[in-house]
Parts: structure tokens; sequence; C-alpha cells
């Protein structure tokens, strides 16, 4: 009898991969932890000029004859997520860099221009 969960194989399980999403006043940062992955392995793309979707694959090594699996607690399969991004992001500036496992895109916003503002002298 095996250990392995019925997903090992060669079906690929849905991986939730989670994502944290601030706003700083220059940019729309966000960090995804994907413990294991190349960069070749994940992909960043922006659909619509609106929305940013980033997704990869977990790959599971194939079992060996000789291995007795105990636990698989470590996810794998696909992963996708997507973020609908708000009117002052500039989606043709999007930049990706993945360091230690972790992914990290930046979305720099467009400057919010401040109103000019011209004092009126008051006669009388």
């Amino acid at each position: 009898m095996s250990l392995i969960p019925s997903f090992f194989g060669e079906t690929s399980a849905l991986v939730i991969t989670r994502v944290d999403w601030k706003e700083t006043p220059e940019a729309h940062v966000f960090k995804a932890d994907l413990p294991g992955l190349k960069k070749e392995e994940v992909k960043v793309e922006v659909e619509d000029d609106k929305v940013l979707q980033i997704s990869g694959e977990q790959k599971v090594k194939k079992e060996e004859k000789k291995e007795t699996w105990h636990r698989v607690e470590r996810s794998s399969g696909k992963f996708l997520r997507r973020f609908k991004l708000p009117e002052n992001a500039k989606m043709d500036q999007v930049k990706a860099a993945m360091e230690n496992g972790v992914l990290t895109v930046t979305v720099p916003k467009v400057e919010v221009k401040k109103p000019d503002v011209k004092s009126i002298e008051i006669s009388g």
C-alpha cells in the first residue's frame, strides 16, 4: 500500500500561492513565496492593461520504486493568481525579480499631479 496521495502521480493539484500586495506612494508591490521554483518556471503577465497575472507550476518529482514515502506535505501543481489594478498603475512599466524563492513584482504608479494654486489678491 502506498502512502503517496493520488495527486502525487501525473495529475497536478492546484497550489495555493500566498501573495502580499502593498501600495507605497510610488508603486504597487506584490510579493509571492515560491519556494523551490526557478524564475524560468514562473510567468508574470499583464492582461488588458489592467490585470496582473502570476502563474507557474511546482513540479512533482517522480516516484522511485526503491523509495518508501511516509509523508507528502509539500504542495505541488499549478498556480495562478490574478489582480485587477487601479487606474493609477503604470502597466507598461511592470518589473519582476526573484530572489531566494520570493517573487517581487513592482508596478509603478502614475504621479498624481498636484493642482496649481494661484493666490488672488483681494482688493478693497
